[in-house]
């Protein structure tokens, strides 16, 4: 079964996020408030793809994405979030580093969640 980590302080976002994903079937959701509590799960769970807020408090998606990096490399990343702007300078520092990650604006769509879990995650045999 592929496992879903979804990172994000607000609990709506994350309720959204795993009644979105329950109603696709399949797949491991965890959901974590925090960057901290984001990199614990993912040192537990191993996620095959991450939704990871940006503008979080204590440690942020960026530091929070680079961590990430060390943990499960090659893991799929979502960055979501209406603050990309905000942000900008400490994405390119990542990307400049070859930290891969995508980004898709708050707020996101069941649909657009879907073509997201289903184009990363489908099975191309299938």
């Amino acid at each position: 079964m592929k496992r879903i980590l979804v990172i994000d302080d607000d609990e709506n976002v994350r309720e959204s996020f795993l009644a979105t994903l329950n109603s696709l079937g399949g797949y491991e959701v965890t959901l974590a408030g925090s960057g901290v509590e984001g990199l614990e799960a993912a040192r537990t769970h191993r996620p095959d793809l991450i939704f990871l807020d940006l503008k979080m408090p204590e440690m942020s998606g960026a530091e929070t994405l680079e961590h990430l990096q060390g943990i499960c490399p090659g893991a799929p990343v979502y960055v979501i979030t209406a603050f990309y702007a905000e942000f900008l300078k400490p994405l390119k520092r990542l990307q400049g580093r070859g930290v891969s990650f995508d980004i898709a604006r708050k707020p996101l769509s069941v649909a657009e969640i879907r073509a997201i879990v289903e184009g990363v995650l489908s099975d191309p045999a299938s």
